[in-house]
């Protein structure tokens, strides 16, 4: 089988939808599925120094970047699009990734045209608060061209059973729930705290707590902001690290939330950690927290759990498993909420350290990026075959 990956970008600056794309080919190329993927140079207002419109050989898949415009999260390239009126017939599936997207958009008008069936992953931007983000802009694009691409898609993958549910409600009913995954690899030795802190040195006897995730408006920090002074007050030895890539150039009015809230002296802003450096300040962290307004199905909370990390999360992340399983705090997104479990891990060392015991052993049994394989490879051959999709496995409680 024949697959092509369709993404607007992979430079890491975007956040952990490029992660996703390059794990999940990773995977399907060693269940023997002929992975290609296409995407694009741009990394926000530079350009990755990579070689363009030529095959690059991944791990168990290729890789092709094509020339671009773009600013910011708006990427265009006519090489792609080029290459696609040429190509895309050869595929048996392609599978897009994001949404709003020109690129993206006339990915799908192509597919149609060639009758190639598509499968869609929107990544949560079909959210309630993703959609109200920049509503009219996208009202209109989802007027004038996501819907009737969405209606006609063989298949819309969705991350999480909250997710299905917003797409239901938006009149679509060919869902998959296929929810991303970790590399079990990935945990099973962790870096060495010291390597964290020779990056930063002054962290070394603190308390740490740990955010993952873009600097962006919808990832809560302005809440986090209230919650942290509040445990800070009460616990001076507690210190946050924001880590995260910044798309958007928000990091300074992140940093204000912080300064307004009196706290800003106890928070490290990292920037982007990636590699054995992100691991390694997993294992240095005491505590995780996603304050998120709007989540598709978040991988740094994966990670977070995945290192056994007591984690506090909102609601809006789409874990509502992790509460079922008790293997994370799930909250409102308000400051209160997050704080008061926030101070409830501190506060009882013990209990919080068997939840991230549980929560590692749930997202280890139930959360891979081979099971995510494994029932994406199944879903692109019903789709294949012109059959339909069938429901996935129920998620099992850790034990």
């Amino acid at each position: 089988m024949k697959v092509l990956m369709v993404i607007p970008y992979l430079a890491t600056v975007y956040g952990g939808t490029s992660r996703v794309v390059q794990a999940l080919a990773h995977q399907l190329g060693g269940l023997n599925v002929a992975v290609d993927v296409v995407t694009t140079n741009a990394a926000d207002h530079q350009t990755l120094s990579i070689p363009t419109d030529q095959w690059i050989q991944a791990h168990h898949y290729r890789v092709r970047y094509f020339p671009s415009w773009h600013r910011s999260d708006l990427v265009f390239s006519t090489a792609l699009i080029s290459w696609l009126l040429r190509h895309i017939p050869t595929y048996d599936v392609v599978h897009t990734h994001t949404l709003f997207s020109p690129l993206i958009s006339l990915t799908h008008a192509l597919c149609q045209c060639h009758r190639t069936p598509y499968i869609s992953t929107p990544h949560g931007m079909l959210d309630p608060w993703a959609l109200a983000y920049k509503a009219w802009k996208k009202k209109l694009y989802y007027a004038c061209l996501e819907k009737s691409a969405l209606a006609q898609a063989r298949v819309i993958q969705v991350l999480a059973r909250s997710e299905a549910e917003q797409v239901a409600k938006l009149g679509f009913a060919q869902t998959a729930l296929i929810p991303n995954g970790i590399s079990a690899q990935a945990f099973a030795n962790l870096p060495d705290r010291s390597l964290f802190y020779q990056h930063f040195s002054h962290l070394r006897h603190k308390t740490l707590i740990l955010f993952l995730g873009r600097i962006d408006p919808k990832k809560g920090l302005d809440v986090l902001a209230l919650a942290f002074a509040k445990v800070n007050r009460l616990f001076p030895h507690t210190h946050l690290v924001v880590a995260g890539p910044d798309s958007i150039h928000f990091t300074e009015t992140a940093k204000s939330y912080f300064a307004k809230a009196q706290c800003l002296r106890a928070v490290t802003f990292t920037g982007m950690l990636s590699g054995d450096l992100k691991y390694a300040a997993l294992a240095a962290a005491q505590l995780y927290v996603s304050p998120s307004y709007s989540e598709g199905f978040s991988m740094s909370v994966l990670e977070g759990m995945a290192a056994g990390l007591p984690c506090v999360i909102t609601e809006n992340c789409n874990f509502p498993e992790a509460k079922t399983a008790n293997a994370a705090f799930v909250v409102s997104a308000q400051a209160q909420a997050i704080g008061e479990a926030l101070i409830a891990c501190l506060q009882h060392p013990l209990q919080a350290q068997q939840m991230g015991s549980r929560a590692k052993a749930f997202v280890h049994q139930n959360y891979t990026w081979e099971s995510a394989a494994q029932k994406l490879l199944a879903t692109y051959c019903a789709m294949s075959d012109g059959k339909k999709v069938s429901e996935n496995a129920p998620i099992r409680n850790a034990v």
